[in-house]
């Protein structure tokens, strides 16, 4: 259709698929390595696709696609957000060397 066509043209675009409410949700969490400026799916070697440890908390390690896309596709993690500067941001809590005695 025309609409497809229309915003179909961008290499990071994909048509949204409105049959279950939860597409919407997974469409809007989506992260990827590829496209203008980025990698391809043939040059990326596996130091790029592999889990890092910054990524923890913030990107999703089960979450990946399959095939020639494989750690260049991920996902957020459950609580991780996107900041007001463009970062991912995920919350911590800080941990202290004190003891608690029992009541």
């Amino acid at each position: 259709t025309t609409y497809e066509s229309f915003f179909g043209l961008h290499p990071l675009s994909q048509v949204l698929d409105r049959t279950n409410p939860l597409t919407q949700i997974v469409h809007g969490r989506k992260l990827s390595y590829l496209g203008p400026g980025g990698l391809t799916g043939r040059t990326a070697n596996f130091r790029i696709r592999d889990i890092h440890p910054s990524h923890y908390g913030r990107i999703c390690p089960i979450d990946t696609s399959e095939g020639i896309n494989v750690g260049l596709i991920g996902s957020l993690s459950i609580h991780a957000r996107i900041g007001d500067w463009g970062s991912l941001e995920s919350p911590f809590y800080e941990l202290f060397e004190k003891s608690k005695k029992a009541r």
